[in-house]
């Protein structure tokens, strides 16, 4: 599996002109799942989006993680993070997830992340959104499982 995270002081996600998920301070992560994802990465990954350290400590160094600061997580599923772009100029999905297991795998993670931890908000798999953020920094990480 595979997160585009970032930090935000604020993200939230609509769906037809509704909001679906929004949090204040967080980390947006954006969520690809690809035709080798098993339960066991939604796991591991869930584990490196609470762990990784990407907020300032008191002498400013990323050294502070989600489950540190109590800071939310808003898990949004987009499919595209899975496309092949290595060669060509328009993205080749034959390494994403079929959509059925990659619902599964996304559903898993967003009941895994929510019994974990308290402030989980998240998209609508498979509908058409609409993400706003406020990148802070701007601080962008690319994690995998």
């Amino acid at each position: 599996m595979i997160a585009l995270i970032q930090r935000v002081t604020r993200a939230d996600v609509q769906v037809d002109e509704a909001s679906v998920g929004a949090i204040g301070a967080g980390v947006l992560a954006l969520i690809g799942v690809t035709r080798a994802d098993t339960s066991a990465d939604a796991a591991r990954l869930l584990e490196r989006l609470l762990g990784y350290r990407l907020f300032a400590d008191a002498a400013g160094k990323m050294n502070l993680s989600l489950r540190d600061t109590g800071a939310a997580l808003l898990l949004v599923p987009q499919f595209t993070l899975a496309a092949d772009t290595k060669k060509g100029s328009r993205a080749g999905f034959s390494t994403a997830a079929e959509p059925e297991r990659a619902r599964e795998l996304f559903t898993d993670l967003l009941r895994r992340a929510r019994e974990a931890y308290p402030a989980v908000s998240a998209g609508v798999f498979g509908s058409h959104m609409q993400v706003s953020l406020v990148n802070d920094g701007p601080v962008t990480f690319w994690l995998e499982s």
